[in-house]
């Protein structure tokens, strides 16, 4: 994966977790209203300073939080969503409001649900239940601590509530459990799934490579070169041209018939690997069919062309096969020239015209259309 491509999934995951952030503000924004009409409405044990007092330090922990994401600090943790702090710093908030409130706890008791609703898809099932058991038994301490200290209002109705709450947060453990567990096998189908379809992705490289490339020589084939040429004279600019030659390899027949069929493949072989040798990147050669090859050269002029067919004519000639003893190898060349609006099968005629002259004339040889035609 590229570095720009990367930075982009890190900044659409950093805007996920910030949008996840502003949700638990607003669930913030939500709870604070609430302890305040139970302020207003006198259900508050404490001073309405330390209501204030209150609100502003759960505000100030909500912006340390917000300059970790905004700064983005919070990638170099381990889980950069920081859910378990969030959790954490909330069920200590909520602790200390409802040790605050007095006949009001009851309904504000969902609240211990909404905060770790917010960690069952990101929290493993361990720290999950670490969460919920740090919630019950902060419950539980400030409820003992009342009771020691002789203020606990109602009794029956806080061991009820020790209850609910405790009934409640086994059922969100086992949730958050199994949540977790379908997330895991999600996952591991995904894999399973991405790498079925590399799989496929390599099978299908290999069928496009297995038709258009000529199995012997492991140049390309008639087909794709003709389809590559289309394309390449399609997008032939005006005042540029390409060279097209049609190549022949001399007195094959007579290689076949004196060494073997075998011998007439390893001649194809050493003169593709000689023709890879002699060509640049950008340059198409392919087998045209039995010892004929074709040539593309784009962009191009005549002098150019025809000095990179001398010097593959030139290197084949010197080339030795190995373990064939053929005295001397020899290859014909016809060139032509290819222009904005030229037609492909014309050209490959012009060509094979030039190829017929290079071959009467004594072959081991490179002849030109514009030779005849004083292009």
């Amino acid at each position: 994966m590229s570095s720009g491509s990367l930075q982009v999934k890190r900044q659409a995951l950093q805007r996920l977790l910030m949008k996840r952030f502003c949700m638990a503000v607003a669930t913030y924004g939500l709870a604070l209203l609430l302890f305040w009409l139970a302020v207003l409405a006198g259900l508050f044990r404490a001073s309405l300073a330390t209501a204030t007092l209150y609100t502003v330090l759960v505000a100030v922990s909500q912006l340390v939080f917000f300059a970790l994401f905004a700064s983005g600090y919070n990638r170099r943790f381990q889980d950069a969503s920081l859910t378990e702090p969030q959790v954490l710093v909330a069920l200590v908030w909520l602790t200390h409001l409802l040790a605050l409130l007095d006949s009001f706890r009851g309904p504000l008791l969902v609240f211990y649900v909404v905060i770790l609703m917010f960690g069952v898809f990101q929290l493993p099932p361990r720290v999950f239940v670490r969460c919920a058991a740090l919630a019950f038994a902060g419950f539980v301490g400030m409820n003992l601590w009342e009771a020691w200290a002789g203020v606990l209002a109602d009794p029956p109705l806080a061991l009820l509530e020790v209850c609910v709450l405790l009934l409640v947060l086994v059922w969100l453990s086992l949730f958050a459990s199994y949540v977790q567990s379908l997330r895991q096998r999600m996952r591991q189908r995904r894999f399973a799934l991405q790498a079925h379809q590399d799989t496929l992705r390599g099978m299908m490289r290999q069928l496009e490579d297995l038709v258009a490339t000529d199995e012997l020589t492991g140049l390309f084939n008639r087909r794709h070169f003709l389809r590559l040429a289309e394309r390449e004279q399609a997008n032939l600019e005006p005042g540029k041209q390409h060279g097209l030659a049609l190549i022949d390899l001399d007195h094959f027949k007579q290689i076949n018939d004196q060494h073997g069929h075998a011998s007439g493949d390893r001649v194809l072989q050493t003169f593709a690997a000689v023709a890879r040798a002699c060509l640049r990147d950008g340059d198409i050669l392919a087998r045209y069919g039995g010892e004929e090859f074709v040539l593309l050269l784009p962009d191009t002029d005549a002098d150019q062309f025809t000095a990179c067919c001398e010097r593959l004519r030139e290197a084949f000639a010197n080339a030795e096969p190995v373990g064939v003893a053929v005295d001397c190898l020899s290859l014909s060349v016809g060139m032509t020239l290819l222009v904005p609006g030229d037609d492909l099968d014309d050209a490959l005629q012009r060509a094979d015209q030039a190829l017929y002259r290079a071959k009467r004339s004594g072959r081991n040889r490179c002849d030109a259309t514009w030779e005849r035609s004083g292009a």
